[in-house]
């Protein structure tokens, strides 16, 4: 047990971000040879689960600063994985959309993320993979709702 009180070998938070962690160096790892990071594989998956979508709210999806999406998003653009217009159709917003080429790119980096997602499922049963998942909500869900004092 720490200085604190907190002992990290049962402190659920510690366990989490510990989890969290491994699970970004293993995807940095197999995005790499793709030329990908996490980042830039996040936003790729939410264009296309929602093409459209604002850099403001790209860079909320990917857990980001705006600033760094659009330093993103711009080195996307170049390389031709998206596409914005030059001039926003209504407001500021500048709506992104994966091109053709942008969408082989996810799919063979959604390939490799899979390879992750299911080497960290390993050995668990159906039911404790859907137990998993509930539990995992629920604590999100928690931490969300109760955000008030």
């Amino acid at each position: 047990m720490s200085q604190d009180g907190v002992d990290l070998e049962t402190s659920l938070g510690y366990l989490l971000k510990e989890a969290s962690s491994a699970l970004r160096v293993a995807m940095e790892e197999v995005l790499r040879p793709l030329g990908m990071t996490v980042t830039h594989y996040s936003c790729l998956e939410l264009l296309a689960q929602r093409p459209g979508l604002s850099n403001s709210d790209l860079a909320r999806g990917a857990f980001v600063t705006r600033q760094s999406m659009n330093v993103l998003l711009q080195a996307l653009e170049r390389e031709g994985y998206v596409t914005r217009p030059t001039e926003a159709p209504v407001g500021k917003a500048l709506p992104t959309r994966l091109t053709p080429r942008g969408r082989r790119r996810l799919e063979k980096a959604t390939v490799a993320v899979r390879s992750v997602e299911v080497r960290m499922l390993a050995g668990m049963t159906e039911a404790e993979q859907s137990a998993a998942f509930r539990s995992l909500r629920s604590m999100t869900r928690n931490l969300r709702d109760n955000d008030a004092p």
